[in-house]
């Protein structure tokens, strides 16, 4: 029998879950893989960069799941490995996104910062070649 495939997948709330669906398939050509939407135009979606999986819905406070607005911060930096950095994190600026910290070479790393429209930090980066 086959090992199971372990997996951690982010899921990221947001406020107004249908622009930030939106910025994602924009910035980062994300995929979606599910879909629900509700009578409040809010959705939750399973999205995908490349095969890179996440999560995306409305923030709900009541189940203790806020958005980085509401926190006024973000506890988690979500890293997109991809082969071209300074393509996304242009891509990702264009859609909306701010730049944080520009593409540069860092222990072996290509890799730059922003922070999308939702408060939510990303590091876009290319690993070490080796």
């Amino acid at each position: 029998m086959p090992a199971f495939p372990y997996s951690l997948t982010p899921w990221l709330n947001v406020r107004d879950s249908l622009r930030a669906l939106d910025f994602y398939k924009n910035a980062f050509a994300a995929e979606e893989r599910f879909r629900l939407d509700n009578e409040a135009s809010e959705v939750v979606a399973r999205l995908a960069i490349h095969g890179a999986e996440f999560w995306l819905s409305e923030e709900s406070p009541g189940y203790g799941n806020f958005s980085p607005e509401s926190i006024l911060g973000c506890s988690v930096r979500l890293i997109l490995s991809v082969p071209d950095p300074d393509e996304t994190v242009a891509r990702a600026v264009e859609a909306g996104a701010e730049l944080v910290c520009a593409v540069t070479e860092d222990h072996g790393w290509r890799v730059g910062r922003i922070q999308d429209p939702f408060g939510h930090i990303w590091e876009i980066a290319r690993p070490p070649q080796g």
